[in-house]
């Protein structure tokens, strides 16, 4: 069985520690506890990790947040993995920092990466794993949030949140979303 992991980013350093790129950080994290590495190829960042007999190809876009769809619909395609399992990894202003919900689908819910990968991949049926930033943020700054840096108190509860989204991302490989969602969703 093999399975892709899409976290959703934005490439470079003024984007590195940001909101936006929680998927790409809860995949760097998952890579080093294994051991592994990244390389640059085709429109990402791929890395690879083998877990309880199943294949994980892990992607970072590096098309830009607003263009992931360009790099999940190329990687789906070349390594010929359905819709049902890849998991894309996203921040979600909508729910409260630290929670996490995985889900089977849904809408885009303003996300322009959710969008452009609902618009390249044919539709909102795809798994994914929604990490909560929280809504701090006042009216019309919304992007400012999401491209602003954790604050400290954040920054400090990141580890555990990205931790419970690994074991969400093993369990999502292995027992089932199903199962992972009763299991962990918040």
């Amino acid at each position: 069985m093999k399975y892709l992991i899409i976290g959703l980013g934005n490439i470079g350093p003024e984007y590195e520690l940001t909101r936006h790129n929680i998927g790409f950080l809860t995949l760097d994290r998952l890579v080093d506890k294994e051991g592994g590495s990244w390389k640059s190829d085709r429109l990402a960042f791929k890395s690879e990790v083998k877990y309880k007999g199943r294949m994980l190809h892990l992607i970072k876009p590096t098309t830009y947040m607003n263009l992931s769809g360009k790099a999940v619909n190329y990687w789906m395609k070349e390594l010929n993995i359905s819709k049902e399992n890849i998991l894309v990894l996203v921040d979600d202003v909508a729910i409260p920092f630290g929670k996490i919900r995985m889900r089977a689908k849904g809408s885009a819910a303003g996300h322009n990466g959710l969008k452009n990968i609902e618009a390249l991949c044919g539709g909102k049926d795809y798994p994914r794993l929604r990490m909560g930033i929280g809504d701090n943020f006042p009216k019309g700054r919304q992007v400012d949030y999401v491209l602003g840096r954790f604050s400290q108190q954040e920054f400090d509860e990141l580890p555990s949140m990205m931790d419970k989204a690994i074991e969400m991302i093993y369990g999502f490989c292995t027992i089932g979303i199903a199962q992972t969602m009763t299991q962990f969703n918040d």
